[in-house]
């Protein structure tokens, strides 16, 4: 059949192909009785939504069609027949402000069966469901096998042999590899189709793209545009000095329109020269008065550049317990704070610092992120978590002195991009202090790391700034291919953990 194919040409259903499109369902479902549409049912269908009509032709004639409606999930959602779905074949259940694509019937005609010319109704109808931004497709599938097993075994039992390979179900097989999942088992749904004991299978495809309508005027970002800065330690006289410079990086950023700017752990460390006759300590608690003014001047900063700052870290009282914090400053002027977790050796040893205890995720207008800063980013367990509530991209603040200290907070993060199926960015100090303590050198080099997919760089490394230089990093990423690779991907490393041996919990 494959070498008298001339031409192959996906259409819109008319009413002119309808004596055609009848004698190919009659073909087609020979097992079911009445198996073909009235040309009144067909003309109403194509009055209500005739982008949902279409057929597939060979060589000018009908190779298989497909057809649907558009529903209100909800009203739905339960238990349901094929008359009632269809509204008894008046389509009275279409409805243009519904949010669900329902397929009321697809086939392709015996004779070009194998060469996947359903792959591309499905395809249509996912494009379609994009287009119109709708939460998914559903229809209710077919299980033409069953009636060979239906006194052996259950219907649900039947669809798990099936999924695992043990049966064959052509029509249910094909639908599972067109990226559908049994929802339900929906009982006496076809009346006289015997071949499925009147069974069959409600099946959903999940459109990544839909965005939930909204009455407000807000842009929706798909492309994110990240702003790193890479951060030269050098002396400032005070804090006025300092912000200028801070300002200065928020200004360029702002400039070429990125929707992050993202500062290194514990940049304004220079500003402990001041303190430096003190020990470690008491200079470290020192530096924490300046905590609240470099946030109120970042908010302002936010607010006037328009971009998000994440304020790298820095040392933060509460009440005579030292910590080391962070601020998210967003551009909307709300300010939400985040903690590091993991103390390290010596900031526990020279600073008396303690951990945090707060472990979340951050809403913002280009996403959900996630902020952990430097030695944070070593425990695999916090990006998972992190991942499980939505995170599209970790920010990771570091502060290291040498470059084994850096490698390992550099392979961490691109780990954690990897298995974690998001955007990693980390921005660090380079540079010498030599007027303060336990400060006295920086070695970094920033980044932003990927996935290692066909969507993304073979690497896994989307772009990196001169190590030990000062400068900016600037990087487009595309949340899209996120959604995709969560739900298309190569490995699907979010959506196959074995949960039935192990799994992650908060306290």
């Amino acid at each position: 059949m494959a070498k008298k194919i001339k031409n192959i040409e996906l259409t819109y259903l008319t009413i002119d192909d309808y004596q055609e499109l009848k004698q190919a369902m009659i073909i087609a479902y020979k097992t079911i009785p009445n198996p073909y549409w009235e040309e009144l049912e067909i003309q109403t269908l194509l009055s209500k939504f005739p982008e949902g009509q279409i057929v597939i032709k060979v060589n000018g004639h009908i190779a298989g069609c497909a057809l649907s409606i558009i529903i209100d999930h909800e009203q739905f959602e339960d238990q349901h027949t094929y008359k009632e779905i269809t509204g008894n074949s008046t389509f009275d259940t279409h409805s243009q402000s519904g949010d669900t694509l329902y397929g009321i019937d697809i086939f392709i005609k015996p004779e070009f069966r194998g060469l996947r010319l359903g792959r591309r109704l499905y395809d249509y109808r996912k494009e379609l469901c994009e287009k119109l931004n709708l939460k998914g497709i559903e229809f209710g599938g077919r299980i033409p096998n069953y009636h060979k097993y239906q006194g052996k075994m259950s219907p649900k039992t039947y669809i798990e042999r099936v999924k695992s390979k043990k049966i064959l179900d052509p029509v249910l097989n094909f639908q599972l590899s067109n990226d559908f999942y049994p929802v339900r088992v929906l009982k006496g749904y076809l009346e006289g189709d015997s071949a499925s004991n009147e069974y069959a299978v409600l099946l959903k495809w999940v459109n990544i793209y839909y965005e939930k309508p909204s009455i407000t005027a807000k842009d929706i970002k798909k492309i994110v545009r990240l702003g790193l800065v890479q951060w030269q330690m050098r002396p400032y006289k005070d804090i006025t000095e300092l912000m200028q410079q801070a300002e200065y990086f928020v200004d360029t950023l702002s400039g070429y329109k990125s929707d992050f700017a993202l500062f290194p752990e514990f940049f304004n460390a220079p500003l402990m020269a001041e303190y430096n006759l003190l020990n470690e300590a008491d200079a470290m608690r020192k530096l924490a008065d300046y905590t609240s003014p470099i946030v109120k001047e970042f908010s302002k900063l936010s607010i006037a550049y328009n971009i998000n700052i994440i304020t790298g870290s820095m040392p933060e009282l509460v009440g005579d317990t030292l910590y080391n914090v962070g601020y998210l400053c967003n551009r909307n002027g709300s300010v939400e704070r985040f903690e590091k977790l993991h103390i390290t050796p010596d900031e526990q040893k020279a600073w008396g610092m303690k951990g945090g205890s707060k472990i979340q995720t951050f809403d913002t207008d280009c996403g959900k992120i996630g902020i952990l800063i430097c030695y944070d980013v070593e425990f695999p367990e916090l990006g998972r978590l992190l991942a499980d509530d939505g995170m599209d991209i970790l920010f990771v603040p570091f502060l290291t002195d040498t470059q084994n200290g850096y490698s390992r907070v550099r392979y961490c993060a691109q780990a954690r991009a990897i298995e974690n199926e998001c955007y990693v960015a980390i921005a660090g100090s380079v540079g010498n202090l030599p007027n303060v303590h336990n400060m006295d050198i920086q070695y970094a080099q920033s980044m932003v790391f990927t996935p290692c997919d066909f969507a993304f760089p073979t690497t896994g490394i989307k772009s990196e700034a001169t190590p030990n230089t000062e400068m900016i990093l600037i990087s487009d990423v595309d949340l899209d291919l996120i959604r995709e690779l969560h739900n298309q991907g190569s490995v699907r490393n979010l959506k196959e953990r074995r949960l039935d041996l192990y799994e992650l919990k908060r306290r």
